[in-house]
């Protein structure tokens, strides 16, 4: 193969661009739909890596099962998070948070939020660090006190004005906060809750004035080891049946998740979608190129005369072969580029329009570049050589007689 084949090859694209272009069509739909899977799927994989990052691998959570199909009401309590840490041998540590919605408010600012009543213990176990003031302690607890820690997010919100929060006083659920500290941002979430966007208060308060009996249970554990993790939930549920008297032919009124399998649940949902999505990607490609089969026999056709001089003046079979596959392959190497183009743009504007970035956030993947291109040249080799083959045999003699 030599440059002029290349040469006339190009040229032959270039005499017929809205063939070429409508032949390309379909490549670059299926380059930009695989480059756009495996961003949604690089996104959703990062998004549950920062959803999990501040749960440390032998974390273990409790809920109750209250509005889930439950046949019976949870007894789940924060006090069972104390339970818990007198009784199970493998468990390092236990923090019982009652979480729930209100609305709050600071001077002209206002706005709904997730609520928090947490133990002394919360901040430690969910890695969480002060940005300014302190943590409430155990006589917070022990005195019902109306005070509360704040996340970042809040900050910004009720104080636009850059004041310092610490000493303030906020307005929750018709109730009156003195906010003792603030969290450093973390930008993740802890399970589905953002401590950044979040209120956090003794748990004794929240049950007294706050929440009371509409809000959701939860208690964070942690086994001494990864490898007891097992040992630790069996025990786990050990006690809390027995403290909640539960019959052996009741079912648990709880359930418990450790941050593993959760971690592993939710990528292997992210993994699906992103097979599912590649694979309608894929028809997308092989459909596009099967037009590009179509529109190569065509141009053989209209081309007869030319193949059939062409062999007359010397032209060698392997030649005629190489020009029509490269028209093929160049066919479908532009679309791929032009598609991975499209894609990478479309990935900017959705990460750039607020009200799409806040349902998913897309994540350049250079596998889906690798493949989508990779699928394409493929695509223009598979679908364009019989096509070529079939060029390089035309008989010279009845190659010039076609009309």
């Amino acid at each position: 193969m030599n440059i002029e084949i290349i040469k006339m090859a190009f040229e032959a694209l270039l005499g017929n661009k809205l063939r070429a272009a409508l032949s390309m069509l379909g490549i670059i739909i299926g380059v930009t739909t695989v480059i756009a899977v495996f961003a949604i799927g690089q996104g959703a994989q990062n998004a549950v890596d920062a959803q999990f990052q501040n749960l440390s691998a032998n974390s273990i959570i409790i809920m109750g099962t209250f509005g889930r199909g439950a046949t019976q009401s949870s007894k789940l309590s924060t006090a069972d998070a104390q339970a818990i840490m007198a009784q199970a041998e493998h468990v390092k540590s236990a923090a019982g948070s009652i979480t729930g919605n209100l609305s709050a408010s600071y001077g002209s600012e206002s706005g709904s939020y997730n609520i928090i009543g947490a133990d002394a213990n919360y901040f430690s176990i969910s890695n969480l660090k002060l940005g300014s003031g302190r943590f409430f302690e155990e006589s917070d607890l022990d005195s019902k006190a109306m005070v509360a820690v704040i996340g970042s997010d809040i900050v910004v919100a009720l104080y636009a004005d850059g004041s310092d929060p610490v000493g303030t006083t906020i307005t929750v659920g018709g109730k009156r906060l003195e906010v003792i500290g603030t969290l450093a941002e973390i930008g993740s979430n802890i399970g589905r809750m953002s401590p950044d966007e979040a209120i956090i208060v003794p748990d004794t308060t929240a049950q007294k004035s706050l929440l009371g009996s509409q809000g959701q249970i939860m208690i964070n554990a942690q086994s001494d080891t990864v490898d007891n993790i097992t040992l630790a939930t069996e025990e786990i549920t050990a006690i809390l049946r027995s403290e909640h008297k539960l019959k052996v032919t009741q079912e648990d009124d709880f359930r418990i998740m450790d941050a593993g399998s959760m971690v592993g649940a939710a990528q292997d949902t992210a993994k699906m979608l992103t097979l599912l999505l590649t694979a309608i990607a894929a028809i997308t490609l092989l459909v596009s190129g099967v037009g590009i089969m179509n529109v190569m026999f065509v141009t053989v056709a209209e081309r007869t005369k030319e193949i059939g001089i062409a062999k007359a003046i010397g032209g060698k079979q392997g030649d005629i072969l190489w020009q029509f596959l490269l028209e093929s392959v160049a066919l479908s190497m532009i679309g791929g580029i032009v598609g991975i183009l499209l894609g990478h743009g479309a990935i900017y504007l959705v990460n750039k329009i607020e009200s799409l970035s806040a349902l998913i956030t897309l994540a350049p993947s250079l596998a889906g570049v690798s493949i989508g291109f990779g699928f394409s040249v493929l695509v223009g080799v598979t679908f364009g050589f019989y096509p070529a083959l079939k060029a390089s045999r035309l008989d010279p003699v009845d190659a010039l007689r076609s009309e």
